[in-house]
């Protein structure tokens, strides 16, 4: 009998790669939910040459039911421009989708893995971020709807553990860019290739200073294979995953306009409110529990990717 896959949020970018990933494998059947508020059916073509994938346009926010033996809980808009286009909404899908899919998770008794963020750590005053760090959250700022939504879903997530049994598994997911990022969701990468390779100004926000740490998605994607499988059956999570390498916004952006060939100029923005300093993923509790995961792609090779993909949209 084929194991039976639900993915949430599955016509977005990582979803889409989860997607892409699981269905190859004959004994999974996938079943892909999305309302394609940011999610775009595009995304999903390659999945959809298989007979083992099934499209279901839908919103977490809704009860649902169908028999699985594993979620993955990845329905959320994730860049800030497309959460904060509505924060209620954005809070509403981290926080009720997060109940629909854990009672269906009881119901059935199976495994719901609750893709979380790095930015549960806010404006981190502890770094590298490591898992046992609370954070430094603004409650009621611009990015509270994204940043508190996620906090809540993982609340619940051990809440149902505790109470309820149910199978739990977390990940906190570190910036990630790659193939089916929507060229105009706002995120530094998208925005910076799309920018040098339209000639348009990269702008960069802040004096450039702060920092992120960036992980192509095939890593993540490793990373996400793996926690769902590691044997371990009581180890349920906040895991980090992302790349330690640490970079400036100001690196990033001559980096990108080095390897287009851009004649594009950098400008400078006023920084966003609440937009973190510095972010850097420890992933020492990854390495040891994932069986020795890690990022293997670097920055170089993973713009090269993440450029040649961009450049079809242009």
């Amino acid at each position: 009998m084929k194991k039976r896959i639900l993915i949430t949020g599955a016509a977005g970018f990582i979803g889409a790669n989860l997607c892409e990933r699981l269905v190859k494998n004959p004994d999974n059947m996938i079943f892909a939910l999305d309302n394609l508020y940011t999610g775009n059916l595009k995304n999903l073509a390659e999945c959809q040459k298989y007979d083992n994938f099934q499209f279901i346009r839908g919103d977490v926010r809704e009860k649902f039911d169908l028999p699985v033996d594993q979620i993955y809980n990845a329905a959320c808009p994730a860049s800030p421009p497309a959460y904060q286009r509505s924060p209620t909404y954005t809070t509403m899908t981290s926080v009720l989708g997060v109940v629909n899919m854990l009672e269906l998770a009881k119901r059935y008794n199976a495994v719901m893995m609750q893709f979380s963020t790095s930015e549960v750590y806010g404006d981190p005053e502890v770094h590298p971020q490591v898992e046992s760090y609370r954070g430094c959250v603004n409650p009621h700022g611009i990015r509270s709807c994204y940043d508190e939504g996620k906090r809540v879903a993982e609340s619940l997530c051990f809440d149902y553990f505790r109470e309820f049994g149910v199978k739990i598994k977390i990940i906190r997911i570190f910036n990630t860019y790659g193939r089916y990022m929507n060229p105009n969701d706002g995120r530094v990468v998208s925005n910076f290739i799309t920018q040098a390779l339209r000639g348009e100004d990269l702008t960069v926000y802040g004096d450039g200073t702060q920092t992120r740490s960036f992980q192509y998605v095939d890593d993540l994607i490793e990373g996400i294979d793996r926690m769902m499988n590691q044997s371990r059956e009581d180890f349920q999570g906040p895991v980090n995953l992302g790349n330690p390498d640490e970079f400036t916004m100001l690196e990033l952006a001559e980096k990108v306009l080095r390897k287009t060939g851009s004649k594009s100029k950098i400008v400078y923005c006023p920084l966003p409110g609440d937009d973190p300093t510095r972010r850097r993923a420890c992933i020492d509790l990854a390495k040891k529990e994932l069986n020795g995961w890690e990022p293997k792609i670097k920055l170089d090779e993973g713009l090269d990717k993440s450029i040649a993909y961009f450049r079809q949209f242009i």
